[in-house]
């Protein structure tokens, strides 16, 4: 989450102008596609702030809110404080002041963003390690906080290691303090703060009478509710791209109700004697995680669809089968190498015909 300048920019589009500003979505994402629903021409309303290192977006249907443009103002006015609460960019932020002092004395923390750590510790839990809000040294030692990506020596990667686990975060339920047990431990909430914003911005939504739109965070982070216009089939359609060849849409994904995270290394990797390394990082081992091109995880909420879909990444294809035959209100889309070059095999969990549709067949596809 980097410190970004703020915007109160505020873009309404209708008809035609509509469609194209999705479209242009679908040329710049870095991993989702077009929010378009095809063969629908129904009229949307479109606002956008820039915040979190980011482009935050409320899509609703044009008319049927009067109140709705000033209900997503007021939402995307809340990702403003929840970024001067959560960046480690700012130094007065209240994720800022845990890693300063909670090595030497328990914090008191904000009875939402306490739970936001819960939930962190407990998705830590249960993907064994794949997802760790304390991980964020590992990306510096590899250089890839400040893109400048190089392989750390062993002495590097294990002083880092030294200061990575989310099990050394106590976390005091009674008074909602937080304390480190390891010093050198570090909260980086950047592989779950966007969904947990837009968590918070559907509430906002919802409390101003709102049943009908999507949120949109950085490409990689969707919320829906409702349904995309009077003749949709009911949710809103997420394009899915094939991250060997980024113009071309792989799939749709109908999400209702639900969010959806997509994680994968398409734009951050350097090449080291032959192999690949990307930025998403294995905690459990230091080295970037590697089987997988992208991942996207469906889940009740945007937080965990977040943090599941970095998760995914880490854990490849038999650890995911095995957590979504255990947690079915979560579903997974996997994107790994095809042994024919240029093809991309496709791996879903949890998904029904009605909600995944894949596009492009010269893809094999799996079905779990």
């Amino acid at each position: 989450m980097a410190n970004t300048p703020r915007s109160t920019r505020r873009e309404f589009l209708q008809g035609q102008a509509a469609v194209d500003a999705l479209a242009a979505i679908d040329a710049g994402a870095a991993e989702t596609a077009s929010l378009l629903e095809p063969g629908t021409e129904s009229y949307l309303v479109r606002l956008l702030r820039r915040a979190m290192a980011c482009t935050f977006e409320v899509f609703q249907n044009a008319g049927q809110y009067p109140a709705g443009s000033a209900a997503a103002m007021a939402a995307l006015d809340l990702v403003d404080r929840l970024e001067d609460q959560l960046s480690i960019y700012r130094e007065d932020s209240e994720v800022s002041e845990i890693n300063r002092t909670a090595a030497i004395l328990p914090v008191e923390v904000e009875a939402r963003l306490f739970a936001l750590l819960e939930l962190a510790v407990d998705l830590h839990r249960q993907t064994g390690g794949a997802f760790d809000v304390t991980a964020g040294r590992l990306s510096s030692v590899w250089g890839f906080t400040r893109r400048r990506s190089k392989v750390p020596t062993a002495e590097e990667l294990e002083t880092a290691m030294a200061c990575v686990g989310s099990q050394y975060l106590e976390l005091d339920a009674n008074e909602h303090r937080v304390r480190f047990a390891r010093p050198g431990l570090e909260i980086n909430l950047g592989s779950i703060g966007k969904g947990y914003a837009l968590d918070r911005c559907s509430e906002e939504l919802a409390g101003q009478g709102l049943g009908d739109y999507l949120l949109h965070g950085g490409s990689s982070s969707v919320l829906a509710r409702g349904s995309r216009g009077p003749n949709s089939e009911g949710g809103w359609l997420v394009g899915i791209r094939n991250p060997l060849y980024p113009a071309r849409r792989l799939g749709w994904i109908r999400l209702e109700d639900r969010a959806l995270g997509t994680s994968g290394s398409g734009t951050q990797f350097f090449l080291h004697q032959g192999r690949r390394l990307g930025h998403i990082l294995d905690p459990r081992t230091g080295w970037p995680a590697e089987g997988v091109l992208s991942s996207t995880a469906v889940a009740p909420t945007a937080a965990e669809a977040d943090a599941l879909a970095t998760a995914f990444y880490v854990m490849g294809r038999e650890a995911v089968a095995a957590y979504c035959k255990q947690r079915t209100d979560v579903a997974a889309v996997l994107l790994c190498p095809a042994e024919r070059a240029g093809a991309v095999e496709t791996h879903t969990y949890n998904l029904d015909e009605r909600e995944w549709t894949r596009l492009d067949e010269a893809s094999s596809s799996t079905e779990h």
